[in-house]
């Protein structure tokens, strides 16, 4: 783990991807819903109020939007290989 994953998101990128998108929720629910579980996580331990809590908040969203960025990196690349293709070409008139 990098200093950089440490204070941002307190596990490695390696550990966000096992942990929480190849999670049996991500797969029955989608990672949206894993999103949405750790912005409600973040949100209770805001409402605790110290320090360690407001880290640990942090922390979580931060995680919440590497696994957003990595959704939004895939469609990307997935939409930018549907236009190469060449399925795209029947639905154009």
């Amino acid at each position: 783990m990098t200093d950089f994953e440490k204070q941002c998101y307190g596990m490695s990128t390696a550990d966000i991807r096992e942990q929480y998108m190849q999670s049996i929720t991500a797969r029955y629910s989608g990672l949206e819903m894993v999103c949405m579980s750790i912005l409600s996580d973040a949100q209770e331990l805001m409402a605790c109020n110290s320090a360690q809590t407001q880290n640990q908040a942090r922390q979580l969203m931060n995680i919440a939007k590497y696994i957003l960025s990595e959704m939004l990196e895939n469609k990307s690349t997935q939409d930018s290989d549907y236009l190469d293709s060449a399925a795209h070409l029947d639905q154009v008139e």
